[in-house]
């Protein structure tokens, strides 16, 4: 399995996956233009996409999912609450395919879980996707760390997890008091502290990749945090084991096309 996240952030959100002969974004919040750029500079061609699948009907997760599905004839995958949210966005797409959050479904071989993330939209999700013993958990766009999201993500090879503010330049920074009260929220998004914890008790043997993801511009700096998630890691690794790889997602470029390998699935 391999995985690329084009781009995070409030400006945009998508990520490439490729497994068993299938590809997909998870999400599409570009434009059409700048997630085909995006797609090629991975050597990746829009025409050979599967499917699109959606985690909430956010402009930064919606933006271009029509345009690349109208254009390519892409079928596009989400829950009933997030298609009827993101019915202006999307208008008359070659198809639809709806999926019930909490059931798994087929893929064209994938094995596809949309699990309930704490945020404020319709029916937000989250995705784990396995293939062949090797399994990437997609997390991003909660404000709160349940016992459902670390059951999920569990055992997964490779994770994708929100990173999106630090407290304290939340705090001091420019947004005002109803905004910062939003992101703060248990519906909004995971601070640096939260996100380092969760990652730290989702550590097992397996655990090849971890992506830092959906940083605020605003209220994070990249290096922050990276250096909180790598110490709350390095504080549960198993010594003697190889310690996971840990990344950063940025906004305005594609990060690295990762490769998992067989081992732990979820």
């Amino acid at each position: 399995m391999q995985f690329c996240v084009l781009g995070s952030g409030s400006k945009g959100n998508a990520t490439f996956v490729r497994a068993n002969g299938t590809s997909l974004l998870i999400d599409a919040g570009f434009s059409g233009i700048e997630l085909q750029r995006r797609l090629q500079a991975i050597e990746v061609e829009p025409d050979g996409l599967d499917g699109i699948l959606l985690t909430h009907e956010h402009g930064d997760h919606v933006k271009g999912a029509a345009i690349l599905a109208r254009k390519y004839n892409i079928p596009l995958y989400a829950n009933s609450g997030t298609f009827a949210a993101a019915a202006k966005v999307l208008k008359k797409v070659p198809e639809m395919v709806e999926f019930t959050t909490g059931s798994t479904f087929s893929f064209n071989g994938l094995s596809v879980h949309p699990f309930a993330v704490s945020h404020d939209t319709a029916d937000p999700v989250g995705f784990v996707l396995a293939h062949d013993k090797v399994s990437l958990g997609y997390c991003t766009d909660t404000g709160l760390v349940s016992r459902l999201l670390q059951h999920r993500l569990h055992g997964c090879n490779g994770l994708i997890v929100e990173c999106n503010h630090d407290l304290e330049m939340l705090r001091n920074g420019p947004y005002p008091p109803y905004l910062q009260q939003r992101i703060r929220a248990k519906t909004g998004h995971l601070a640096n502290c939260d996100a380092a914890r969760f990652i730290g008790s989702l550590i097992h043997p397996g655990l090849q990749h971890v992506v830092l993801a959906h940083l605020s511009d605003a209220n994070n700096d990249p290096s922050l945090a990276y250096d909180t998630v790598v110490a709350e890691v390095g504080s549960h690794w198993l010594a003697g084991k190889d310690f996971p790889a840990i990344s950063l997602a940025l906004q305005d470029s594609p990060g690295e096309l990762i490769a998992l390998t067989n081992g732990i699935g979820c």
